[in-house]
């Protein structure tokens, strides 16, 4: 009998004869190999099975880990390491240019509503070149500003409500149009990117906020 410890997520071998699988938690477990079957304990309620089902499940679990590694590292990123690695090209320029990514670094949390770089080349032309010069920098800050709530709203919530305020201190209006959460004329492509200090909510068009 040789003793095997399951875990979630992951799989090495210590040794040549002991399999172990990574789950969330760590279990010790005998494991008993007798004639190309492998016994687990009785507690475990899974009857005997082939070596080689064993192993399939094995190889699923090591398959299965990346992704899942993956998408935790991805929750331990702040909003703007988050849109770098993203490549948001255009966003991340905009907010080294309108010297906000401090506060997209800070606690928060915050909701940001990122456009894409396709959203940001489909304005009018020169628009965003003159943006992001210095003499504009208030003009661009109080772009991205109105791109920004206070809080973590995920679409769920989002979905529930008809406007949100932002640290722009104008309102953005939400509604649900044939299926898709609509951010004024913007509709949101891809929702619920969970970062450290908040959520992003990627939308197809750059907002701009109403002339005072």
């Amino acid at each position: 009998m040789h003793s095997g410890r399951l875990f979630i997520f992951d799989l090495q071998f210590n040794r040549a004869d002991t399999p172990h699988v990574f789950f969330a938690k760590s279990l010790d477990i005998p494991l008993k190999f007798r004639d190309e079957k492998v016994t687990p304990p009785h507690f475990l309620g899974v009857p005997p099975m082939k070596r080689a089902s064993f192993f399939a499940c094995l190889a699923f679990a090591f398959l299965t880990a990346p992704a899942v590694r993956a998408d935790d590292a991805a929750k331990t990123k702040d909003i703007v390491d988050t849109a770098v690695a993203a490549k948001f090209n255009t966003l991340v320029a905009a907010v080294k240019a309108g010297g906000l990514v401090d506060v997209l670094k800070s606690k928060g949390p915050f909701t940001v509503f990122a456009p894409t770089d396709e959203a940001f080349a489909a304005l009018p032309k020169g628009t965003l070149e003159m943006l992001l010069k210095p003499e504009n920098k208030s003009k661009l800050q109080a772009i991205l500003k109105y791109h920004v709530v206070a809080g973590k709203v995920p679409a769920k919530v989002a979905m529930t409500l008809s406007e949100a305020g932002t640290v722009q201190g104008g309102k953005i209006k939400i509604a649900v149009k044939d299926g898709s959460v609509m951010i004024n004329n913007a509709k949101v492509v891809k929702a619920d990117v969970m970062c450290s200090n908040g959520v992003v909510h990627v939308i197809d068009k750059v907002l701009l906020p109403p002339s005072k």
